[in-house]
């Protein structure tokens, strides 16, 4: 078996997980802000060092490249896409996202919305087909103020597309494809045929405002990649849990693909232990990403929010907040704050001493000995201690009149506490469930996660081997995948006319054979999932629901499954259901591809004490001021080993810190469970 290789870009590092049979490596790389195809390739000639073979040897020998990255997520915070001119139905202009609430510049500037006469009626009636000068005298329009590409959302296209198309139509007739100034053109019946006008419009623009660095990004990377001997495709983190090559990636797929991968990462561990709840809980740098598990199934939701924008595309929820390793502290209203602004890669932290002048939470780590300084990233790093202490100096403890370990104190209390009470949020959607797992990843995480855990009321954490590249690691157990929509507005009743939706189910079959097919997936190693979006005919709760592909078939099977949407209506709270009506029906496909499978591995001879490496002073709390802690080895603790805190555990990725009252047990998969023993 060859090397399967998975790769995640976060805003401070990027992450590898290498697998070849039973050996697995773990890299970290900071990340390049400026082009991350470099940190990309520099995260790959990582991996194969750890394997001990030239690059070129590695990528030959590749069954698969997996690639997650926060190109779509920055994008949209840092306000740099391209400049994008959207076409509505006239007299609705104003569901263009040309506002935004935390008053960044708008996706869309508000002179470059602008309105066609043209009118699909809500049954997909064409009434009025747009005039083609009136299509093209606006997109010469908005052209000519500077768009970059274009964005047709036209009202009610996600039951009949056909007046998008033919906008497009007349468009790609004046900027045909082969000539420099081609315009992209995005309809937004192909991007979400899901009902809500203003979801799908944001849906539509936010595709078209990222596509052009995502593609510059992408197929540089896998240019790269064939250069130095790859042989298949690359292939791109979905949020909906799976992935695909480029060429049938859509941007608005890529966003919160890498949190994503942990999740199902979180998932997996959570099935070695057969429970039926757990949080998932990643600090990087940049941020803190929280989701959940709840009876085997990732945290989903149908309508997302997208840095601020609702959108109508389905995908693996996630809730973010701004605090990291790389969070920002300052005084602000005489008030410690910590982020949401982070440091990133560059500058970075203070200690990183790459021109970093603000304190962060990860320069209050190593200024209270949390962190060594020489230890960071295996050695391959080295932390300027004395310059994160000047800063904490200068920019907290001189304003607030404390020492400066009571300084570094206070951000990790803060940060601490807001991760704590948003993980104590989801602890309490969660409330059907007793005493959920907290699954804590992410570079950053292991040394905060006993306090994170207190503040939500949880007890036992998991901390798993490869923790600090956990996305990357979840990465690696996606398959290929593709999710095929058909807005339908069809009843759901025994006897009802059922002849749409069998269309739309057969239309998406053959999309989907074809698709995999050309990816090199034979259909006998395809598995597919048939879902119904189902609502009260005369309401607008909806829900999501599993069917079987060929229910259709059997009048008892669509009684279950009208049964199960009655069902999955009452716990949404519906209340009385007059009538079912299938809004959307979506397939789902996957074709298996290499996965590095978890181990059980026997216990560990001897004592833990032989993989303790030394002790250094800490400063934990006020009271008991500089302590000596001892300074584990995690690569030397095995299955069966047990240590109570105060302790440090460090590996090349990581730093653990385990509180007083918590007790760390290495388990059978090699995974660290913590225990609280006394409060």
């Amino acid at each position: 078996m060859g090397y399967t290789v998975d790769i995640d870009t976060g805003g401070t590092f990027t992450d590898g997980f290498f697998a070849k049979g039973d050996r697995v490596e773990a890299v970290k790389v900071p990340t390049t802000p400026h082009d991350l195809t470099v940190c990309f390739l520099e995260c790959v000639q990582a991996g194969a060092e750890r394997f001990g073979v030239p690059v070129e040897d590695l990528l030959y020998d590749a069954e698969i490249i997996r690639f997650s990255n926060t190109i779509g997520t920055n994008t949209l915070i840092q306000r740099d896409g391209s400049k994008v001119g959207l076409l509505v139905t006239k007299g609705r202009e104003a569901l263009a996202p040309t506002s935004d609430r935390e008053g960044r510049p708008p996706l869309v500037a508000p002179d470059m919305t602008l309105g066609v006469d043209e009118a699909v009626s809500v049954t997909g009636a064409v009434l009025k087909a747009p005039a083609e000068p009136d299509v093209l005298a606006a997109a010469q329009a908005l052209v000519d103020r500077g768009a970059r590409c274009l964005v047709v959302a036209f009202s009610n296209s996600d039951i009949n597309a056909a007046n998008e198309r033919l906008a497009q139509k007349a468009i790609k007739r004046e900027y045909p494809r082969d000539y420099l100034g081609s315009v992209p053109v995005f309809l937004s019946s192909n991007i979400s045929p899901r009902a809500g006008e203003a979801e799908r419009i944001n849906t539509a623009v936010i595709n078209a405002y990222i596509h052009a660095r995502l593609t510059r990004l992408l197929y540089k990377a896998g240019e790269d990649l064939r250069r130095r001997l790859y042989r298949k495709n690359l292939f791109i983190g979905h949020n909906n849990g799976a992935v695909a090559r480029v060429a049938k990636t859509r941007a608005i797929h890529t966003y919160n693909s890498g949190p994503a991968g942990g999740l199902l990462g979180a998932r997996l561990i959570g099935d070695l232990y057969g429970v039926q709840c757990l949080i998932s809980a990643d600090m990087g740098g940049t941020s803190f990403d929280l989701g959940y598990v709840r009876r085997g199934e990732p945290s989903y939701t149908l309508r997302p929010d997208v840095e601020g924008f609702p959108v109508n595309l389905p995908m693996l929820s996630i809730r973010a907040i701004g605090a990291g390793g790389g969070s920002i502290a300052s005084i602000g209203g005489g008030e410690l704050r910590v982020g949401p602004r982070s440091a990133g890669a560059l500058p970075g932290p203070a200690c990183f001493d790459l021109g970093g002048a603000e304190p962060t939470v990860t320069d209050a780590n190593l200024a209270l000995g949390i962190l060594d300084a020489d230890c960071f990233l295996g050695g391959a790093m080295k932390l300027n201690r004395a310059r994160a202490v000047t800063v904490l100096e200068e920019r907290l403890a001189q304003p607030l009149s404390v020492s400066v370990e009571e300084a570094a104190l206070r951000v990790r209390k803060t940060v601490d506490e807001t991760m704590g009470r948003e993980t104590r949020r989801v602890k309490e959607e969660l409330a059907a469930f007793a005493d959920p797992i907290l699954v804590v990843y992410g570079g950053a995480g292991p040394a905060h996660c006993c306090d994170v855990a207190r503040i939500a009321g949880l007890r036992k954490i998991v901390i798993t081997p490869f923790s600090a590249v956990f996305s990357a690691f979840g990465s690696s157990t996606m398959d290929v995948g593709h999710a095929y929509y058909r807005r339908i507005e069809a009843p759901l009743a025994a006897g009802a006319d059922l002849g749409a939706l069998a269309r739309a189910i057969g239309a998406m079959e053959k999309e989907a054979a074809r698709d995999l097919r050309g990816e090199g997936f034979a259909p006998d190693s395809v598995s597919s999932e048939l879902e119904l979006f189902v609502r009260p005919s005369s309401a607008t709760t909806e829900v999501k629901i599993t069917a079987d592909r060929d229910f259709l078939q059997s009048p008892s099977a669509v009684e279950a499954v009208t049964r199960s949407a009655q069902d999955a209506l009452a716990a949404a709270g519906a209340g009385a259901v007059d009538g079912l009506t299938v809004s959307t029906v979506s397939l789902t496909v996957r074709a298996p591809v290499p996965h590095y499978t978890i181990a059980e591995v026997p216990p560990a001879p001897g004592d833990p004490a032989a993989a303790q490496k030394g002790a250094r002073p800490v400063f934990l709390d006020l009271a008991r001021g500089w302590e000596t802690l001892p300074v584990y080895d995690l690569e030397r603790l095995g299955p069966g080993h047990t240590l109570r805190g105060p302790a440090v555990v460090e590996s090349p990725t990581t730093t653990l810190l385990v509180q007083s009252g918590w007790r760390l047990t290495v388990d059978g998969y090699r995974n660290c469970v913590l225990e609280e023993v006394s409060r």
